[in-house]
Formats: C-alpha cells, structure tokens, sequence
C-alpha cells in the first residue's frame, strides 16, 4: 500500500481509528455523555486508539486517555496524534490514576498490536491487569493486548476483551480456539486497502461492499 500505491500510514490510521470510534457507538448505542478511557501504546496502535479518542470526542462523549509512555517516546505519527489531541482538550490521565477504571462506561484497548511478542510488561501490563479488574466492556483495536497475532496464545497478562475490531484482514490468533475468551466477538474494518492489494491476496469478492465493518462469523 504504502510502496506501490503510496496509500501512507497516516491514511491508515485515520482510517483505523475512526472505524474504532464507529465501532464503540455501535457498541455503546449513543457515546453522548458516556466516559471512554483510550488506552494508547507508544506505536501505530496506540495512534489509532488516539485518532479514535478525537472523533469520539467530537460526537460528545467524555473521553479520557493514558499513555503507556512518556508522551516523548512516542513514535512520530502517535505523536502528531498526541498534539492533536492536547489541542482540542481531550484529557490525559497520569498513568498513576488508571487503576480505578471502573467509572468508564467502554474502555477501548490500543497498547500492542500486530507487531506484538511475549509478555506485556511494565505499565502496559499494569493497565492490561487494572482494564480486565475493572469489568467494564473492552473493545480492542487490531488485536489484544497480550495475545499472539499468529497462534493465539494468551500472553501474561492479556486482555480479554468484549469485542476485537482487527483490520484489513484477521490475524490467524484471532480465529484460533483459545483465543476466543480474549477476543470476545471479532469485526473486521475497511482501512482503505485497494481491490487491487486483495486480489493479489488471493481475496476475489470484495470484503466490504455492503458495509464497512462487518463481523466474522464465530
């Protein structure tokens, strides 16, 4: 995508994001008024998580973020993200007061992504441990933190989540058996990849041509 039809990252991840905010109405009803805590790692994913924080922000909802990071070890496009949302006043907690995540009404899980290996440590997996405490909704973002994209083994800690809106196409993990208990019910979202990138992946039908994010079949 990026090479070939010069379709960049940051393309994506708005893309990516935005679905994330679209999802969280779907599953919320409305997000007017209702407190969302954004999770968001240091990488691509957790831009997207931030991307996702500033839409919902927009249609009303009382959105709060943490940072598994100092904001200055943010990659670039996390970081830009970041700006964003400090100028148009969307909260950041300290990581210190995460840990009583009960008074969110969704809690949207942007840590790790695909790129993901081993055991979450630190304060991801501070986080990871205080959001499955917590037992509110967990909607994740491409993946769970904690499982492995490819086998579906659940690292520890992992996230167990309420629903997994992955992208583009699901990780192998994803559909495995024991990955059910952590990925709860799975959709898939449009991030604009060309019919063109599909078909040369051996997928002939369009995926989205009645809806732009649709949910895989248990």
């Amino acid at each position: 995508m990026v090479e070939d039809f010069r379709i960049d990252l940051s393309m994506m991840m708005e893309n990516a994001g935005r679905s994330v905010a679209t999802q969280a109405r779907t599953m919320m009803g409305r997000v007017e008024g209702k407190k969302i805590l954004v999770m968001a790692g240091k990488g691509n994913n957790g831009g997207g998580g931030m991307v996702a924080a500033r839409n919902l922000h927009d249609w009303g909802a009382r959105v709060n973020v943490v940072l598994a990071t100092p904001a200055h070890e943010l990659k670039e496009l996390p970081l830009r993200q970041f700006e964003i949302l400090r100028r148009i006043g969307v909260r950041f907690l300290h990581q210190s007061r995460t840990y009583d995540m009960k008074r969110s009404d969704l809690i949207i899980d942007a840590l790790l992504g695909y790129n993901q290996h081993g055991n979450p440590r630190g304060v991801v997996a501070d986080l990871v441990i205080a959001a499955n405490s917590s037992k509110k909704p967990i909607l994740c973002l491409d993946i769970p933190s904690g499982l492995d994209p490819d086998s579906g083994f659940p690292n520890d800690p992992c996230i167990r989540g309420t629903q997994t809106l992955t992208l583009a196409l699901p990780k192998k993990g994803l559909v495995e058996r024991r990955a059910k208990p952590y990925v709860g019910d799975v959709f898939l979202a449009d991030i604009g990849v060309p019919a063109r990138v599909y078909k040369e992946l051996g997928v002939r039908r369009p995926i989205f041509r009645e809806d732009s994010i649709v949910r895989l079949p248990e």
